[in-house]
């Protein structure tokens, strides 16, 4: 495990930011920190990252106690907050010179490790240019690059695509993607983009400082999220024949959506009637429905 979290607690006066919970990391997954703003994300990485001091309970981080080993560890990380760091009286290529003279990474050393980033991130023709010139995109590269400088074993990711063009996104998880395949690099990731989720090894959801599920995307789907089926045509039969079944059915003007427990349910209904089976689809359901149907909020809005 890369970490490893045990009855953390932490408040602020009469606010439990934390309470009580518990998970782990796995090395070399990429693990997804789900939780509306406010659920206790952002003081649970800021103790994992050594930047608060924790209550009570127990964090291990790379294999070391925070509370012994706080500098090893942070030497073992790098995080890329929602809001750029980068210094905006400097170049992107002084930005990134300085965080690696922070890790003791001086001269060739530096240039090894600063071609290595430009290659990954194409970087080439922004190093030079000052921060207040840079596109949010370009911004969100120069901040990766500054957090895999020191080529740390965990990235933490707090909402690293938010605000970014879809090009930009793709981008950035080609690169992560590729990170964690070549080097093992183990990603915690905390996002508002539930398709980013989907994608993760590992989830847990936060609701008010307290964990209320965890498990695999696929694990989660199944147990907080129900499959639906669309009716294109015989509308009104469809609709007719799953209200008297007490289901939930929502009409549009082209098609009737009905909400079933699972796929394999469907069967049954294609054998019983299968007439009103002309033109349909089965959808799966999402992240988005975990997230709702656990905490009763839409990660979206928040």
């Amino acid at each position: 495990m890369i970490v490893e979290i045990n009855n953390l607690h932490k408040s602020f006066k009469d606010v439990k930011a934390v309470e009580d919970i518990s998970f782990r990391v796995k090395e070399g997954e990429l693990f997804a920190f789900l939780g509306v703003n406010g659920a206790g994300k952002s003081t649970t990485i800021n103790i994992i990252s050594g930047v608060l001091a924790k209550d009570s309970g127990k964090v291990i981080v790379c294999g070391e106690n925070i509370d012994n080993n706080l500098d090893k560890i942070k030497n073992s990380i790098g995080i890329v907050f929602q809001n750029s760091v980068l210094d905006k009286k400097l170049s992107g290529y002084d930005n990134l010179k300085y965080r690696a003279a922070l890790y003791g990474i001086f001269g060739a050393d530096f240039k090894a490790r600063l071609q290595e980033m430009t290659e990954l991130l194409d970087l080439k023709d922004i190093l030079k240019r000052p921060i207040t010139k840079l596109s949010g995109g370009q911004k969100r590269r120069l901040d990766i690059a500054r957090a895999l400088i020191h080529n740390p074993k965990l990235l933490i990711l707090d909402e690293p695509t938010t605000g970014l063009d879809p090009k930009t996104r793709i981008t950035v998880w080609s690169v992560i993607d590729k990170l964690r395949k070549e080097n093992g690099l183990t990603v915690f990731l905390t996002t508002h983009y539930m398709e980013e989720a989907s994608d993760s090894d590992y989830v847990v959801i936060l609701d008010s400082g307290k964990v209320v599920a965890e498990g695999s995307p696929h694990e989660l789907k199944n147990k907080f999220a129900s499959d639906y089926i669309k009716f294109y045509n015989n509308m009104d039969k469809a609709e007719e024949y799953f209200e008297n079944l007490g289901k939930n059915i929502k009409r549009e003007r082209d098609f009737v959506i009905v909400e079933i427990e699972s796929t394999n349910e469907m069967h049954n209904y294609f054998e019983q009637i299968p007439e009103i089976f002309d033109d349909f689809e089965v959808l799966k359901g999402n992240m988005d429905n975990v997230f709702l149907n656990v905490t009763g909020k839409n990660l979206k809005e928040m």
